[in-house]
C-alpha cells in the first residue's frame, strides 16, 4: 500500500509540474525552457506557442523542432515541429521591419506516451502595426487515454505586444483558450484557460531581461524571470526561474549561419531533472534575378 501511494502521489506531482507541457498553452522552444518559460515578449518562430502576436515581426520564413523530457520520465515526453511564413515579404533593402500582410504559423505538438497522450495542431497569425503586433490562434486538440478512448476541442487565443520604449523594454500578453473549450461533461472538464502578461528589457546590445506572471483560472499564479547573455555572435547563456513549479532553468544557444540550437534543462528538489532541446532554421528566399542591362 505503501508504494502504491507514492506512485499515485509521485504521479500527481508529474501532472501537475508538466502541466504547461500538456494541453495548456503550445510548446515554448529551448529558449523560452531555459528563461524559466518568460516567454510571452519573444518574437522567434516558437512564438506560435509563447505569443503568437510574436510572429508579426518575422521577416523570413522559419522552421523549428524541439523534444523535451520532464523529470526523465518515459511518460512525459514532448515533441513538436513548428513553422512561420511571412506573406507580402518586403523586397530586399526596404527599411520595414516586418511582412506586408502578416506572418502564418503552424504548430503540431504530441505529449505523453501510450497510456495517455495529447495531441495538438496550431494554426496562427500574426501582424506588426508600427510598434504593435497583434496575433491569433487556434488550436485542434486531442486528449487520448488508453481504454477510454479520445475526446476533441476546439482553442481561441489571442496576444499582443507593445514596444513601450522602441528597441528597449517591450510589453507582451496572451489570452490562451478565451472560449472555454470543453473536453468532456464529466464533471464540466474544461482545457485550461490561461492569461500571461510581461515585460521584456534590453539593458544593451547583449543582455536580455524578462518578467513574467501566467495565471491559470484554476490554479495560483506563476512568477517567471530569466536572463539572458550573449557571449559572442555564435553563443548566448541562458537562466530562468519559475515560482509555481519550483523550477530552476538555464541553457545555451548556439547559432551558425542560419541555423539556431538551443538547449535548456531545469531542475526540481524533488522531481529531478528536465531537458529541452531545440532548432529552428531561417529560411533565405531566392535571389531574383537581375535585369539585363540596356545597351
Amino acid at each position: 500500500m505503501r508504494k502504491l501511494y507514492f506512485a499515485a502521489s509521485f504521479l500527481l506531482l508529474c501532472t501537475a509540474a508538466a502541466h504547461a507541457q500538456g494541453n495548456g498553452p503550445g510548446i515554448r522552444g529551448g529558449r523560452a525552457a531555459a528563461l524559466g518559460n518568460a516567454s510571452v515578449t519573444l518574437s522567434d518562430v516558437w512564438a506560435i506557442g509563447n505569443n503568437v502576436a510574436g510572429l508579426g515581426q518575422l521577416t523570413r520564413a522559419e522552421v523549428g523542432l524541439y523534444a523535451g523530457n520532464q523529470f526523465l520520465v518515459s511518460g512525459l515526453n514532448n515533441a513538436a515541429l513548428a513553422a512561420a511564413v511571412p506573406l507580402g515579404r518586403q523586397p530586399d533593402g526596404a527599411t520595414a521591419k516586418a511582412a506586408r500582410h502578416g506572418v502564418v504559423g503552424v504548430e503540431l505538438q504530441r505529449f505523453g506516451g501510450k497510456l495517455y497522450s495529447e495531441q495538438r495542431v496550431g494554426l496562427g497569425y500574426g501582424y506588426r502595426l508600427g510598434l504593435v503586433s497583434i496575433g491569433a490562434r487556434a488550436d485542434v486538440l486531442q486528449v487520448s487515454i488508453e481504454g477510454l478512448g479520445s475526446r476533441r476541442a476546439v482553442a481561441m487565443s489571442l496576444g499582443g505586444q507593445a514596444e513601450v520604449i522602441p528597441q528597449k523594454l517591450t510589453f507582451g500578453a496572451y489570452l490562451y483558450n478565451l472560449n472555454q473549450a470543453k473536453l468532456a461533461e464529466y464533471q464540466d472538464e474544461r482545457v485550461p484557460t490561461v492569461l500571461k502578461a510581461g515585460l521584456s528589457y534590453r539593458a544593451s546590445a547583449k543582455v536580455l531581461l524578462l518578467v513574467e506572471t501566467e495565471k491559470d483560472v484554476e490554479q495560483d499564479a506563476d512568477f517567471k524571470a530569466g536572463l539572458e547573455y550573449q557571449v559572442m555572435d555564435a553563443l548566448t547563456v541562458r537562466a530562468g526561474v519559475a515560482t509555481l513549479t519550483e523550477q530552476a532553468t538555464g541553457g545555451v544557444g548556439l547559432r551558425l549561419g542560419r541555423l539556431r540550437l538551443d538547449y535548456a534543462a531545469g531542475y526540481h528538489n524533488s522531481l529531478g531533472l528536465s531537458q529541452h532541446l531545440g532548432a529552428s532554421l531561417r529560411l533565405e528566399p531566392k535571389a531574383q534575378p537581375q535585369p539585363a542591362a540596356q545597351p
